[in-house]
């Protein structure tokens, strides 16, 4: 009987031994996860810091690239048209109509940059649209697809067909000529300049060069800047034809002239397009960065 009862005890005291290390093997186990639970969160947090940094950066960036907008409608609100653009009358509500759009492009991209945290989806499409509009637009002015943008007013296509217009050209050039681009011309420039070996050296604005002087090609022999002697050689071509030694004639009638226009006109608008392009582009990127990291950091909140 002793012997059965020592053989119990045994087996009771490697059972209770065998339920302590289990009991400990547990509390081990729960004490680790409150540990590695903390350092997951730890982690998270961390992360989160750090994309909230970038999406302020993006943010403030955003923000100052949308103030060009703002700089260049003013500009276009106060800026004078260059002379004689008037009489193409749509160009000045052009002007007009795409300094009020960059204004309200302004406050567009600034209001979903503040309201981004309830409007981020719906603020992405809202002012993609008109950033698009605004691309579109601006490769239009800068001339590019110059076939298929012939209609839009203010591209380089649109100019050519409407200045060679008669009508919108014979009031063209009696503003030309009422603004004294030639006469100036004459008073300017001194008796050495010119003589006709130094007036080919001379920087000439395009329309001084296309109406108030005869195409280079025509080989007229220089009397003085108001009358040019014709050779002979320029017959059958037409701009050598239509100059005229009268000071309110000269090349107004030209081809020449007209391209002259064109290219001083022109060169405002070819700005404003690149200018468009440009932001349009770099206003499309920084939302669509800020779109992308507003998400990650609530997907970074929401494991946290």
């Amino acid at each position: 009987m002793s012997k059965n009862a020592e053989k119990e005890d045994n087996n009771l005291r490697s059972t209770s031994d065998n339920v302590v290390v289990t009991v400990l093997e547990e509390d081990d186990g729960v004490g680790e996860k409150p540990e590695s639970t903390f350092e997951e969160k730890k982690s998270y947090s961390i992360k989160s810091i750090k994309m909230r940094y970038i999406m302020m950066s993006i943010a403030l960036i955003t923000f100052l690239l949308s103030f060009p907008l703002l700089f260049e409608s003013i500009w276009l609100l106060y800026v004078e048209e260059y002379l004689c653009e008037g009489l193409l009358k749509t160009l000045p509500r052009l002007q007009i109509g795409i300094a009020i759009g960059l204004i309200a492009m302004f406050f567009l991209s600034n209001g979903i940059v503040y309201l981004r945290t309830w409007w981020l989806g719906l603020g992405l499409i809202v002012v993609m649209i008109p950033l698009v509009v605004m691309f579109v637009v601006g490769i239009s002015l800068s001339g590019s697809f110059r076939v298929e943008t012939r209609h839009v007013p203010g591209s380089p296509g649109w100019l050519n067909a409407h200045v060679l217009e008669e009508k919108n050209w014979n009031n063209i050039k009696l503003c030309l000529y009422k603004a004294k681009f030639c006469k100036v011309l004459i008073q300017r420039l001194s008796y050495e300049e010119m003589k006709p070996y130094n007036l080919s050296t001379i920087k000439l604005s395009p329309i001084e060069s296309g109406c108030c002087k005869p195409p280079s090609i025509c080989g007229m022999v220089y009397m003085n800047m108001t009358f040019w002697m014709k050779n002979g050689n320029d017959i059958g071509k037409k701009d050598c034809d239509r100059w005229e030694n009268k000071e309110s004639r000269l090349c107004y009638d030209c081809n020449a002239c007209k391209g002259g226009f064109v290219k001083s006109v022109e060169k405002k608008w070819l700005k404003l397009g690149r200018f468009l392009v440009a932001t349009s582009v770099l206003l499309m990127i920084f939302h669509l960065l800020l779109f992308v990291t507003s998400i990650l950091a609530n997907l970074n909140q929401a494991r946290g």
